[in-house]
């Protein structure tokens, strides 16, 4: 017998053959993680195939096997498999986001000091490590890489090694996540047994009321109970409860606990289904006909306008599939975002339910994979990565607010979770659901074009319509005298909000204080020397004469706001626009009565800020939210209604032939946030492009229109829906070597395009990418524009570029 391996090696790809010790024949299946030799490493891999014959000669064996059940499902191989070749990604790299951090262990180099004292002359980078190791004893290169940032330490440890000063081998170091253990006690005899006991327990007065008390705790406890508790209510020891042991009256011993990140989540009342509209009926009834295997299709978009009851929808078809036996995939796309989504199917489904996203624990991921993988939750419901959740038979998979960004990954390995969604849903022969009130312009074209059936909620669940939106051109707002941020009839509105003790959302599409910083003088924009981007002003407490700091929102880059001109010594330095933290600012202005709250990335860095925030919004804690592009998620906020967009235009007329689509997108998602109840609500727009056809189809809520301008417009410059991209970015910190390299990648794939008969394929390129520089390497981009740019770079190498199938932006 031969396997055929996925090894957990950076940037290796392809799979290889090795063959099976007898011994572990019995035991090893397709999705199993096993060690290996890989050249001189020891490495951990993913059985992909077993196979009886291999081409291969001399062949090395397995070396063990580390879990007895496969890590990964057959679909879950099969997926993979798909998008390794769909997205030209190593298969390793697919398969590696399939297993939990923290199981999933790369081979690393461990280091030792082989000398007590070393008397050449030595760097400062060799006398930093050879203390470190002295200090610290044999540690691994990664453990090193954590007391050198940006250094190249391992040239000077391999120089060292030469010399006999360190020694070093190849390791692979065991897995950090593991399951976890408390030590709990529980009764061991019948109750009335133990009563009889009850009264000769201990020598002293003071021992026997201890033992006394802890005995009949755990008489009337049902379940092993942890020690911790057990000593808080009794007060008792661990030499009373080992006493109680030797009797034989409990037992002491160590009982696993799940890690479960549901615990946190406040559990609301389970009411009855609400009852469906006309149209949610429909659409049920057509997503149930598939999970019964009655009809063809087995893929909707539900476009549904905002408050039209998708959730509802999402649960009866999660419940029709437990009721079946299976198991249903939730995404939403960020789960901080979402609490209310969570609740009503942690409600709906009690005890049935895993959380997934990136800001949970090793552990709390590594246990509710576990449960997933033993058939012990029904629903999965998380972010992105939720997808890869080793559910066994899976019949439903949804993706709330498909049109949303974050669904794809942005750092290899490249992949859009939405498409990975609707292929995984056809391997495991289960029903998948897009849901958006503003599907992009290709899931409505394949839609449209009978690929997935189109399911349509016109109206909302409640009493109220869509809101009516003002748009308000600033420009003649500056004729009229007023330079502030807001308008005179968003000012007024408001007013009148706060003081019918409603609330409202305002929302900006920035964060930070002010746009840029720039001298009077002499014109120089303060801009982050890693990227070249202009620097946003920070400014704590909003007090303006401390606390100043001007941020890049690239790369994380800070420094104090200059007294002076770097260029010219002039004092004469000022901001210009503005951000989420001034705009919060103009509003306690005006406002000091009002409660204010900001939602954005610089207030919810700390765990579960974001629930903290909407919640006390939520509650009536704050009559007005500042926040920036999180306030476009699903939020169901009954009290809001009036939602002010202060500038609208921000993000329109990027160099990206899908920007206008997001301005259209998030304007309208912000825009439903307000009148979601029977109080009604109004949104206004503050531009000074008010003629922008976005714009306009938003202020609308004509999602039809700008779906029938865009589609014309991408037919008329030949992008997506009527074209595809592959897009290869370079990256270099020398910007000569930055502009070579693309030009040579640029040529040979020209010269493959003559060759090769692609003659409907474009080469656009190269170019430097808009943002031109970040984290202080210059960036080029080649693009390639046709009906199937992957075949054009397929059996291509690639080293240091990043390569991306079906980009969401090519900025």
């Amino acid at each position: 017998m031969f396997a055929r391996l996925a090894v957990n090696v950076p940037a290796i790809s392809g799979v290889f053959d090795y063959t099976i010790p007898e011994e572990l024949i019995p035991h090893l299946l397709p999705g199993c993680l096993v060690i290996a030799p890989f050249g001189n490493q020891i490495v951990q891999g993913i059985i992909v195939e077993l196979t009886d014959s291999s081409s291969i000669p001399n062949l090395k064996p397995i070396l063990d096997l580390l879990d007895p059940a496969p890590l990964l499902t057959t679909p879950q191989l099969a997926l993979a498999m798909r998008l390794a070749a769909s997205t030209l990604n190593p298969l390793s790299a697919i398969i590696g986001m399939m297993i939990p951090i923290g199981l999933s262990q790369q081979a690393d180099v461990s280091y030792e000091l082989r000398v007590t004292s070393y008397e050449e002359k030595t760097s400062v980078v060799s006398t930093r490590l050879l203390k470190l190791l002295h200090e610290r004893g044999t540690l691994r290169g990664r453990q090193i890489d954590s007391h050198f940032a940006k250094v190249d330490w391992r040239r000077t440890a391999n120089m060292l090694v030469k010399k006999g000063v360190l020694t070093s081998k190849n390791v692979l170091p065991p897995p950090r996540v593991r399951p976890k253990n408390i030590r709990v006690a529980q009764l061991a005899v019948p109750p009335e047994t133990a009563e009889a006991e009850i009264n000769s327990l201990g020598s002293t007065k003071q021992t026997q009321a201890r033992r006394e008390a802890a005995l009949r705790f755990l008489i009337q406890q049902p379940v092993p109970v942890n020690l911790s508790w057990v000593y808080a209510q009794t007060n008792c020891n661990i030499a009373d409860l080992q006493e109680l042991e030797e009797r034989g009256l409990i037992r002491l011993f160590e009982n696993e606990i799940f890690r479960d990140p549901l615990e946190r989540i406040e559990k609301q009342e389970t009411s009855n289904e609400l009852e469906l509209t006309p149209e949610q009926s429909f659409a049920f009834s057509e997503i149930k006909l598939a999970l019964s295997s009655l009809v063809p299709h087995n893929s909707f978009l539900l476009y549904g306008v905002t408050g039209s009851g998708k959730t509802e929808i999402y649960l009866r078809a999660a419940e029709e599939v437990i009721k079946n036996g299976k198991q249903a995939l939730i995404l939403v796309p960020e789960i901080a975002l979402t609490p209310q989504a969570v609740r009503r199917f942690v409600s709906r489904f009690p005890g049935q339910v895993g959380l997934v996203h990136s800001k949970l624990s090793e552990g709390e991921r590594y246990d509710t994979w576990r449960r997933a993988r033993d058939g012990k939750l029904n629903v999965i419901i998380g972010a992105r990565s939720a997808l890869f959740s080793p559910l066994p038979n899976i019949g439903l998979i949804v993706v709330d607010e498909c049109h949303d960004s974050s669904y794809y990954q942005s750092e290899p390995p490249y992949y859009n979770a939405v498409t990975a969604a609707g292929e995984y849903a056809r391997l495991c022969g289960a029903v998948c659901v897009l849901g958006s009130a503003t599907p992009t312009v290709e899931q409505r074209y394949t839609a449209e074009h009978d690929h997935i059936q189109k399911l349509e909620l016109p109206n909302r669940v409640t009493d109220s319509n869509l809101p009516p939106v003002q748009v308000v051109d600033m420009r003649e707002e500056l004729k009229n005298g007023n330079r502030g941020v807001f308008s005179r009839v968003l000012t007024e509105s408001l007013a009148e909000v706060i003081s019918r003790g409603e609330q409202a959302i305002v929302y900006l599409n920035r964060r930070g204080t002010a746009t840029y910083i720039f001298c009077r003088d002499c014109g120089t924009t303060l801009k982050c020397p890693n990227c070249e981007t202009p620097l946003t002003l920070h400014v704590e407490r909003f007090d303006r004469s401390n606390g100043q700091t001007l941020l890049c929102h690239r790369c994380g880059y800070t420094r104090q706001m200059p007294k002076t001109c770097p260029t010219c010594a002039s004092t004469q330095i000022r901001e210009y626009g503005l951000g989420s933290e001034r705009v919060e600012a103009e509003i306690k202005s005006m406002f000091p009565q009002a409660r204010t709250l900001r939602w954005d990335w610089d207030t919810t860095r700390q765990k579960d800020a974001h629930e903290i925030i909407l919640t006390h919004f939520a509650n009536h804690q704050a009559d007005i939210l500042v926040g920036t592009q999180m306030l476009a998620k699903g939020l169901d906020l009954p009290l809001v209604t009036l939602v002010g967009i202060v500038l609208a235009d921000v993000g329109l007329n990027l160099p990206d032939p899908f920007a206008n689509e997001k301005v259209f997108q998030t304007l309208t998602q912000v825009a439903g946030r307000a009148g979601r109840s029977s109080r009604g609500g109004k949104v206004i727009m503050q531009t000074f492009t008010p003629e922008h056809y976005a714009l306009q189809f938003a202020a609308g809520h004509n999602v039809d229109g700008f779906y029938e301008r865009e589609l014309e417009y991408r037919k008329l410059l030949g992008y997506p829906p009527f074209a595809r991209l592959a897009r290869l970015e370079y990256r270099n910190a020398d910007p000569a070597k930055a502009e070579e390299e693309a030009r040579k990648l640029a040529n040979k794939l020209k010269a493959r395009l003559e060759a090769g008969g692609f003659r409907q394929t474009e080469l656009i390129g190269p170019v430097p990418c808009f943002f031109a520089k970040e984290n202080g390497e210059y960036r080029w981009q080649v693009v390639l524009r046709g009906p199937d740019p992957a075949a054009v770079l397929k059996d291509m190498r690639f080293n240091d570029w990043r390569l991306e199938i079906d980009p969401i932006n090519i900025l």
